[in-house]
């Protein structure tokens, strides 16, 4: 598993659905999450650091846990079927360690609250993971491959059966995650979700 950290997150000018971008920690490799528009909510307020004046849903939930005698240990994004994502939310309760199954937007807007480390199984970053190509400056679908040959490209067959990635990744921009992340001197940006697909 790999450590990432939350890039930003996204409004898709396509469809107007929530994208949080998950960057990989030791690498420019980027894993785009459609969420809904109230996990986007909960996960920007806690990065943006804005006070509520009643707990959300995310907040009640990491306090139940911790009155419960239980601390978040990770989060990990740790699967992808037919454009569905799948996480788990791993804690520690007397001495032993708990998997949840979770969609990983509620994993991340935990991860948030409890400043615990976000994963990604590499096998979710080969099918679903984008580099930016250095030539053409576009995003360039699948995992690392070989180290001296960069990205490997995904077959159509694949491509087709991950449709609700396509569109966004043809129009993602990763030069301006960077360009925006050195002007604001971190991630974060508008909240984007749709159910994460």
């Amino acid at each position: 598993m790999l450590e990432m950290v939350i890039d930003s997150i996204r409004v898709s000018l396509l469809n107007y659905q929530r994208v949080v971008i998950l960057k990989e920690k030791a690498a420019d490799r980027y894993l785009p999450i459609w969420i809904g528009p109230d996990v986007a909510d909960a996960i920007a307020v806690k990065l943006q650091e804005v006070s509520v004046p009643r707990p959300l849903t995310h907040d009640l939930l990491q306090q139940v846990v911790g009155d419960l005698g239980a601390t978040f240990d990770y989060i990990i994004v740790s699967g992808l079927d037919h454009d569905t994502f799948f996480a788990k939310i791993v804690l520690t309760r007397d001495g032993k360690q708990i998997q949840i199954d979770s969609r990983p937007s509620d994993a991340l807007a935990l991860a948030v609250r409890a400043k615990v480390p976000i994963y990604a199984e590499e096998a979710v970053l080969e099918k679903a993971g984008v580099h930016l190509d250095k030539e053409t400056g576009k995003a360039v679908v699948g995992g690392e491959g070989e180290a001296a040959s960069g990205p490997k490209p995904v077959d159509e067959k694949e491509l087709q059966s991950m449709s609700a990635f396509k569109d966004f990744i043809d129009s993602l921009d990763l030069d301006d995650l960077g360009r925006r992340d050195r002007e604001q001197g971190k991630g974060g940006g508008e909240p984007q979700d749709k159910p994460d697909k």
